[in-house]
């Protein structure tokens, strides 16, 4: 069949159905309930799609066609289906059955849509929440979800749709407007795309790669990361702290077509779940945005590590970007592995126990290039960011890479964002560098510069953009006797004006 619905379509019809909740609860609550139902219509319409195939290749046998389902992507219960659920829309009870779809649905997937404790993805969500307003507004939110979600051009089949990235990035348009009208609570879940995308191409993996985002959010960053590589051959694992965003990124996963990918529920820091036996998993590439400079880390434990990841030192207990970066680089294969992640800029020069461990990377050779970016980039915050490049792999080439990007973007009224050239350039630069074709001192003034080793070194270890990229701006020279003039100028005017209104006041005897 042939593509009748564009992307463009697909998001203004998901976007609509949106109405149902604005004004009853807070958009970082019911994009839970938008995507859990494009997930089930997904769910649903790939199942049907796959039995009529079935069912027309063994001549109309339910029976056979049946047991050959349950070998496909997804065992799809009868009540569980999105056609069920409509077909019931008038139900008085149609939260719970929304419910118990979801709780069977689950059930049949247990290998798929369950956490290793046993928890499903759609445990954190509830149809039948009284959040959603008293028994008849319920229903009537509830049928006209289904309404929206029912429309005739929202075929979400595979035969359909010609491929799993219309779908997938459906629900990424979702997540990233979602993102816009969540605030603060934004960065728990979701990376700008512009910077994702500046991420996954500095730290490009070649084909058969390993690639892990110990903090994946809903997962955008770990699958831009993995559609880098240009091939199908990579493996991708993640790990996400809060259960409801952990289920938006096994959900997102499937939604593009990522079946293998491995993702765990729980702490990064206090409880890695990417494990080879008692080992840590190594990885060929690590990327993360981390939450910035949280507090209560986990920084008691940390000295006590079995996995030893803090050998360089423990960060400040209210502080914990350090220990998530002890985490990604320990998490790499030694002599090739490389990481790529967001950090507030306090972590460039922040003294104490941090400054130890920057430090240590440094004189180690692992640093290979400081990123700084514009601000007012990230959801719910105006503060700057840059992004740090660690590589076990350098050889040789001792020097590092600072780059000042902090003034390319395209200004925007309430986000500012990287454009395609402004990308572009930072990738290009950075390559030429890893190249080996940029020496040590200015690249491009004002933009990039190579520090030595022993630059970086009497700097004392701070990494500090503006010690190595010299951006000061000279103020143009001012001539005092025209500013002189001006002033004369201006205050006989003010006179005038002056007279003329103490004139007026005075005819009016004031």
């Amino acid at each position: 069949m042939a593509n009748t619905i564009t992307q463009k379509e697909i998001n203004q019809i998901v976007w609509k159905a949106c109405d149902t909740f604005r004004g009853v609860i807070d958009p970082s609550q019911y994009k839970d309930y938008i995507l859990t139902m494009l997930f089930l219509k997904y769910v649903s319409d790939v199942y049907k799609d796959k039995y009529s195939e079935y069912l027309a290749k063994y001549k109309g046998d339910h029976e056979r066609t049946l047991r050959a389902m349950q070998h496909e992507r997804f065992v799809v219960p009868e009540h569980s289906t999105f056609d069920y659920l409509f077909e019931h829309r008038n139900e008085a009870n149609l939260g719970e059955l929304i419910d118990i779809a979801l709780t069977d649905l689950e059930e049949a997937n247990r290998e798929k849509l369950f956490s290793e404790d046993g928890s499903g993805i759609f445990r954190n969500i509830t149809f039948n929440s009284s959040n959603l307003g008293d028994a008849k507004d319920k229903n009537t939110r509830l049928k006209n979800l289904l309404i929206d979600f029912s429309d005739e051009r929202l075929d979400l089949s595979p035969s359909h749709l010609q491929g799993n990235d219309v779908i997938g990035d459906a629900y990424e348009f979702l997540i990233s407007n979602f993102a816009s009208d969540a605030g603060k609570k934004a960065g728990e879940f979701y990376t700008p795309p512009g910077v994702s995308t500046l991420l996954a191409k500095l730290t490009k993996s070649k084909p058969g790669a390993r690639i892990c985002d110990p903090t994946c959010g809903s997962g955008s960053l770990l699958i831009k990361a993995g559609r880098e590589v240009g091939s199908s051959n990579f493996s991708l694992f993640g790990q996400e702290a809060n259960g409801s965003t952990w289920a938006l990124a096994v959900m997102n996963m499937f939604l593009h077509g990522f079946d293998n990918a491995v993702v765990r529920w729980g702490d990064t820091i206090r409880n890695p779940k990417l494990k080879e036996g008692d080992k840590l998993m190594k990885f060929d590439t690590v990327v993360a945005n981390p939450p910035f400079s949280l507090d209560k880390w986990g920084a008691d434990e940390a000295a006590a590590d079995r996995y030893n990841r803090f050998w360089r030192g423990v960060p400040s207990k209210s502080k914990g970007d350090w220990a998530f970066i002890s985490h990604m680089i320990e998490t790499t294969y030694e002599g090739s592995g490389k990481v790529g992640v967001v950090v507030p800029h306090g972590v460039l020069f922040r003294g104490s126990s941090e400054g130890k461990i920057r430090q240590k990377t440094i004189e180690d050779n692992e640093l290979q290039a400081v990123i700084g970016l514009p601000a007012n980039l990230f959801f719910g915050t105006g503060i700057p960011a840059a992004i740090l490049i660690f590589n076990k792999g350098k050889g040789a080439n001792c020097n590092v890479l600072f780059i000042d990007a902090s003034e390319r973007y395209e200004a925007g009224k309430n986000q500012n964002k990287l454009r395609d050239t402004d990308i572009d350039l930072i990738v290009e630069t950075y390559r030429n560098f890893n190249a080996g074709k940029l020496k040590a001192g200015v690249i491009e003034e004002k933009y990039a510069y190579v520090a030595t080793p022993e630059e970086i070194a009497e700097n004392d270890y701070n990494l500090n953009i503006p010690r190595y990229v010299d951006t000061f701006e000279e103020e143009a020279e001012v001539d005092i006797a025209a500013v002189q003039t001006e002033i004369k100028k201006l205050e006989d005017e003010l006179a005038e004006v002056q007279k003329e209104m103490n004139k007026y006041l005075k005819e009016l005897g004031v």
